[in-house]
């Protein structure tokens, strides 16, 4: 419904802003304006009971209406926008300047926006008269609609039975089988074969499950292997970007890397240039669903082409009451006979089957009509055929029961290209801005709500169950393309097809490759209506000038090169901005003094643009929500007036000292970074006091070196809120008081990153006693030992990180952290030995609920032997453990290889991390010993963590 009606639902609430006295309206206006909301409240009204018709339900004069609805909707928000606009821009902030020039410039500009207000409100008036014509023509269709109203039901967070799921992709239903036949025809062989490069292509449709497959082999096999990589090809491939991804020097190692979803042979014969043959056993996987493309992959007579099966009838029954039922005893007595017919018509399908439990998983009654219901709607199913229409009619099923909301949420999707992974806070966001949904909190669980009902793939689930983003199935995909470009949702172009048809008006634009320019003049009359233009790399050069775009609300530009953005200022209906270029160490990009004309502006995003300074009139833009800069970024004075600020990220105290004492005025902030170098006594004793105001904060991430821990130790006082805290760069030198006093009143701190120069066993068990700890990444620079017991607490943690500069390795006694999953250290090979742990026992048997081990292995100063040691140790302990947790293990250092070859093995940093943190550390004012230490010590923590600000 929300697609069919447009910007209804945003109307309604404008034309209610607009009756307001301060806007000064004819007493005619206002009452014809008030007759107005009437008539749009019940066109919403009826549009409920629209959207709960299946879209090939409804005849044609149906569709006409609501097609009439939506484009009146759309135009009559763009006329009130206008008039806002021009009322807004006659309002100067409190703090403008006093002097006669502006005083002069300041009445010349309200007696100018006196006759623009009248030529507003004539405009306004002629639409209403139209839109009052319309409704009256449209009124007669009413009566035809006589269904009941469907409500809306809030989610709250990601179904944990959903995250099982996607928890790990060898323990999905069916996969382990294929995998291991697959394994055993990608290794097995004669000698000389299994030395050849060999390619194996999974060739089967849409749904059955290619890529999890692939990704099952890769993850059981890939230990095995130097270098492994996974790169996704699609549709319209960006070969650049694929050997980017793909490692450098390939000769020289023995290599697995998956070539996902691949479409075309004439791309496999492009791609497979950068493939070597050199008899090292190194391995190819690529799938795709074309048998011609299957059959280009294997060329050689060691390749193997793998046609993917479907689920057997156990394995999709197993999936499919894994989805529905969270107790053991599976499909209750009098639903399975219902629940064969509907997988029967799955067809043995993953996809299908996921879906369409997700979709009797979202209701509330599990009834058996109501499955019978479910059965009879879905139609012959997929038993006679791959029909790709008949996977989307079962998607269908699943779209048509979202509520009208979601529905929107869902289709705005189609805006990214196929494979790409959409970052949640970036889509909540835009949803924000485009009058989706209202607050980000409404935002998330919609996001949630959507992987729930499997519409979306969740990426990087995190410790408290929150997905950091979502891809978008190609399946699913083509189904919102398909209802994307009917409702005339979003426009796409592209050099492979174009997705959408050209409409009358285009309303939100999509440039997804850069051989589209020919086509771009066909759509230029209709510029003036885009509300959103979203820009990926390399699509820039066909963009029309943003001047053309007279009511643009969402302008999104990706890993382009920043072009002029001097007219960025005239988008005065503009709601979210993001910009990305494509070298982010470059300087001299700049965003120009006029976008204080942006009052609407809710979302900035400058994070991944070099600029030296944010411009001064950045302090004007009231309504903004979100703004997220770039590191070495400076921020002007005044930043405390953007008072409705409630997420600020990577803000620089080094580059904006000022902003210390402004961040005190930002009461409605929920997530904060900071990055703090070279500070003065005064200066970290006004950050404190200003964090100590901020009473909503609930993320708050410091990277720091100098007092500044410390003083937050011992000054700052936390509000309950807070759920993540974490540093990087620094240590404490003693427990945070706000900890130590009452670890019960921080009972919503879930994740915890924080450094000590050494913590004695009572701090331990204070830390252990955070009632809500799920993830703790904890550093001890000074102490080379630690031990945990059962008596230190941690009873729902879940994740456990260990940094020591000079480790033995941790100790586990029996019963301790009785839930952690993952555990992640390191520990030095010499002094481990030297210290008498000589069987390197670290207790990892006694971690009851262990699923992952991922270990840090120093070699300095042992032999090749010694570290070999400690790697069977550790592969005997996790191979032994009841759960048989995963073990990943890597080396670091360098190891004297002096019983064999008396040479040294080397193993040098990360060349992406030693440049971002050798140029961080070039801009901070510290002696060159003391860089070496920090370098020492930094380029560790990158090591063993993945930290980003």
């Amino acid at each position: 419904m929300e697609i069919a009606s447009g910007a209804l639902r945003p109307l309604l609430a404008k034309l209610g802003e607009v009756i307001k006295d301060e806007y000064g309206l004819e007493k005619k206006v206002k009452r014809d304006i008030k007759s107005l909301e009437t008539e749009l409240e019940m066109m919403y009204t009826i549009l409920h009971k629209v959207a709960s018709v299946p879209w090939n339900q409804l005849d044609e004069l149906d569709r006409l209406w609501s097609g009439k609805v939506r484009e009146l909707s759309y135009d009559m928000e763009d006329a009130i926008d206008a008039f806002m606009v021009r009322v807004d821009k006659g309002h100067e902030p409190a703090d403008a300047g006093s002097d006669l020039k502006n005083r002069v410039t300041k009445f010349l500009r309200k007696t100018t926006g006196l006759f623009r207000k009248g030529k507003d409100l004539h405009r306004i008036a002629d639409a209403i008269e139209e839109a009052h014509e319309l409704s009256k023509h449209l009124g007669e269709l009413r009566r035809r609609y006589e269904l009941e109203i469907h409500g809306v039901n809030t989610p709250a967070a990601i179904d944990p039975r959903v995250r099982a799921l996607y928890k790990d992709v060898s323990e999905l239903i069916g996969v382990e089988q294929p995998r291991d036949e697959l394994i055993d025809k990608l290794l097995d062989g004669e000698e000389g074969s299994r030395q050849r490069l060999r390619t194996i292509s999974i060739v089967g449709f849409g749904g059955l499950g290619k890529t999890t497959l692939a990704k099952a082999v890769y993850d059981k096999i890939k230990v095995q292997f130097d270098c492994t990589a996974i790169v996704s090809v699609s549709r319209s491939p960006d070969v650049v970007k694929i050997f980017k991804q793909m490692l450098y020097e390939l000769d020289r190692v023995k290599y697995l890397i998956i070539i996902d979803d691949i479409w075309d042979e004439k791309v496999w014969e492009f791609i497979k240039i950068a493939f070597p043959i050199n008899h090292l056993g190194s391995r190819l996987i690529t799938t795709t669903r074309k048998v011609s493309v299957c059959e280009a992959c294997c060329s050689s007579t060691d390749d193997i082409v793998y046609r993917m099966k479907h689920l057997s009838d156990v394995d999709s029954q197993r999936l499919f009451c894994k989805r529905i039922f969270s107790h053991k005893d599976g499909c209750p007595h009098e639903l399975q006979q219902v629940s064969r017919d509907i997988l029967k018509k799955c067809g043995g399908v993953p996809l299908a089957i996921i879906n369409i439990a997700s979709l009797l998983s979202s209701k509330q009654i599990k009834t058996n009509d109501q499955w019978h219901a479910l059965l009879n709607s879905i139609g012959r199913g997929l038993v006679e055929g791959e029909s790709v229409e008949e996977m989307q009619s079962i998607l269908s099923l699943s779209y048509d029961d979202l509520p009208s909301h979601m529905k929107t949420c869902l289709l705005y999707l189609s805006i990214f290209p196929e494979d790409y992974e959409i970052q949640k806070d970036r889509l909540i966001w835009r949803w924000i801005a485009e009058g989706f949904v209202k607050c980000f909190e409404f935002g998330e669980s919609c996001f949630n709500e959507l992987i729930n009902r499997s519409m979306i793939q969740p990426i990087n689930i995190d410790v408290e169950g929150n997905a950091e983003a979502c891809r978008v199935h190609d399946m699913v995909l083509d189904l919102i393309l398909h209802l994307s470009s009917r409702e005339n949702f979003v426009t796409i172009f592209d050099d492979v097809q174009e997705k959408t048809y050209l409409q009358r008006k285009v309303r939100r634009l999509a440039l997804q490759n850069s051989k589209v320019e020919a086509t771009i003049p066909h759509v230029a009359m209709s510029m003036s209506q885009v509300r959103s233009i979203t820009v990926f790399s390399p699509a820039i050069n066909p963009m029309p000038p943003l001047g053309s775009f007279h009511v643009l609300r969402v302008l999104d530009i990706e890993d382009c090169e920043i072009h002029n953005l001097s007219s960025v200022g005239s988008l005065f209906h503009l709601r979210y901005l993001r910009l990305r270029a494509k070298n982010i160490f470059e300087k001299g990009a700049e965003l120009p003094l006029e976008i204080g004309n942006l009052r609407f502006l809710q979302t900035l995003d400058t994070s991944g643009v070099k600029m030296e300074e944010l411009p001064k009139t950045i302090v004007q833009l009231r309504r903004l929500t979100c703004l997220y800069v770039d590191q070495f970024t400076r921020l002007p004075d005044g930043i405390g007036n953007l008072t409705s600020l409630e997420a600020l990220s990577r803000v620089s105290l080094y580059e904006s000292p000022t902003s210390a004492k402004q961040l005190q005025s930002l009461t409605s902030l929920r997530e904060l970074s900071l990055l703090t170098f070279g500070m003065d006594e005064a200066l970290v004793e006004t950050v404190v006091e200003s964090l100590c105001k901020l009473h909503k904060i609930e993320t708050l991430h410091v990277l720091a070196f100098g007092p500044l821990l410390n003083s937050i130790g011992r000054g700052w006082a936390p509000s309950p809120h807070l759920r993540k805290f974490t540093t990087f760069g620094g240590q404490f030198d003693a427990m945070p008081a706000w900890i130590k006093r009452d670890p019960l009143l921080m009972s919503n701190l879930s994740v915890l990153r924080i450094s000590f120069m050494e913590l004695p066993q009572n701090d331990l068990q204070i830390l252990g006693r955070l009632p809500a700890l799920l993830s703790l990444n904890l550093g001890v620079m000074e102490q080379d030992k630690l031990l945990i017991g059962v008596d230190d607490g941690f009873k729902c943690l879940k994740v456990f990180e260990l940094i020591m500069s000079s480790s033995c390795g941790p100790m586990f006694q029996l019963g301790a952290m009785p839930r952690v999953e993952n555990i992640q250290f390191r520990l030095a090979v010499r002094e481990t030995k030297d210290d008498g742990n000589t069987d390197f026992d670290f207790g990892l048997g006694n971690l009851l609920s262990l699923e992952h081990i991922d270990v840090e292995i120093h070699c300095g100063d042992a032999t090749k032997g010694e570290v070999e040691e400690v790697e069977a140790a550790l592969r005997h302990a996790a191979h032994v453990h009841p759960n048989h947790p995963t073990l990943k293990m890597e080396r670091y250092g360098q190891y004297q290889m002096r019983d064999h070859e008396g040479l040294t093995g080397i193993y040098p940093p990360n060349a992406m991390q030693e440049a971002i943190l050798l140029h961080s550390l070039s801009l901070i004012n510290v002696s060159t010993s003391s860089i070496t230490y920090i370098y020492i010590y930094i380029f560790f923590l990158f090591r063993i963590t993945s930290v980003q600000f």
